[in-house]
């Protein structure tokens, strides 16, 4: 297996406890970025977005985007994984949450599996907000890696946060 190529290790503000990668202008609602879907961390069905939830309701988290040529591991400390297919529209995406804009350029821009990591999701959002030195108590990860369209999984859930979410996503809870 090789490295991963990180596209971007940092922070990023959050606001309402989510974010997205998109390719294009146009950004559909929280709730039909991830219509039909059992995960309600990592919405995939808007075409060329990634709809992405957190636990911390409004400021900093730390957030990593990797990039992998074939399927890498799952760390076993992730609390919550989900992942779903996702196929961008081209290779420049960005990273964004309301007025913050990371740009980030994908080696390739064919069909894609996207696998969401949390760490945190239930502490964060008990924390509600993280700002200047505030602790920033969840963290998370996207990775990405080149792969045939495939059914979206939830492959581990331990957090209240995520199981909130993914009931939202097949209308058991409003949020």
């Amino acid at each position: 297996m090789s490295a991963a190529v990180v596209l971007f290790d940092g922070e990023i503000s959050v606001h309402y406890r989510f974010l997205w990668l998109v390719g294009g202008s146009d950004w559909p609602e929280l709730i039909s970025a991830r219509a039909g879907q059992r995960n309600g961390i990592l919405g995939a069905a808007a075409p060329g977005i990634l709809s992405m939830i957190t636990g911390l309701h409004t400021g900093r988290v730390p957030f990593r985007v990797e990039w992998h040529d074939g399927q890498p591991p799952v760390d076993p400390w992730w609390e919550d994984v989900v992942e779903v297919s996702y196929q961008p529209p081209g290779t420049e995406v960005a990273l964004c949450a309301f007025e913050q804009f990371v740009r980030l350029t994908l080696p390739r821009a064919d069909s894609l599996r996207a696998r969401f990591c949390a760490e945190g999701m239930d502490e964060g959002a008990e924390q509600n907000s993280a700002f200047d030195d505030d602790p920033m108590p969840d963290r998370y990860l996207l990775a990405l890696w080149p792969a045939p369209p495939a059914p979206e999984a939830i492959v581990r859930e331990t957090s209240d946060q995520a199981s909130y979410w993914h009931q939202v996503a097949r209308g058991a809870r409003r949020t």
